[in-house]
């Protein structure tokens, strides 16, 4: 990052005297490359649970427990914040009508391909247990956006119950790195990849 978050996450820690532990990258491992990163960590240390939320202030914080009291129920491996539980909630919350109409057109083709009735494949809000994660071969995937579908498929394949979560969604004026075509052409390709390997 070059916007020094890192400074700024030192300067909160001690603050706020949090129990936080920063792991800086000396080289950029792109997004899926970050996930493994924190995945290994949690697996290491034997935490019971690890949650992802993308950066870019759209999804609340402060809802994170909305996500972690659902493992209380033994049967679930993930539990996912969606927006698209309502896409008037979507729209609502300033979500454009071209990211709605694509997140439910890829959903809707990866529902058909893999049988599955996900409302969203492409949640940015994300927590999981860290048991479940060692039975994936997570280091394998990609280091690109489209690590998150490659996650999904896979706990799909191995009968793994995740559970879905509404969430309210704020869009501002962040920037995202996400580029929407390449994006879609890389999750098409990805499903049908993994449809057929049990990962």
């Amino acid at each position: 990052s070059t916007d020094h978050t890192k400074n700024k996450i030192r300067k909160i820690i001690k603050k706020y005297n949090l129990n936080g532990i920063l792991l800086n990258n000396k080289k950029n491992l792109g997004y899926g490359g970050v996930q493994k990163l924190a995945f290994e960590y949690a697996i290491k240390k034997n935490f019971s649970f690890v949650v992802m939320m993308h950066g870019d202030n759209q999804y609340p914080s402060d809802r994170i427990s909305k996500l972690l009291i659902n493992f209380s129920n033994d049967k679930y491996n993930a539990v996912f914040g969606t927006r698209m539980h309502s896409i008037l909630s979507a729209y609502k919350g300033g979500m454009p009508i071209y990211k709605i109409l694509g997140n439910k057109i890829l959903t809707a083709f990866q529902n058909l391909i893999l049988n599955s009735s996900m409302s969203e494949f492409h949640s940015g809000f994300r927590s999981y247990r860290v048991d479940s994660l060692k039975k994936i071969k997570f280091k394998n995937f990609s280091n690109k956006f489209h690590f998150d579908t490659e996650i999904i498929i896979c706990m799909l394949n191995k009968g793994f119950k995740i559970k879905e979560v509404p969430m309210p969604t704020f869009y501002g004026d962040e920037i995202s790195h996400l580029k929407s075509i390449p994006y879609g052409i890389n999750i098409i390709k990805t499903t049908l990849k993994h449809k057929f390997q049990n990962k």
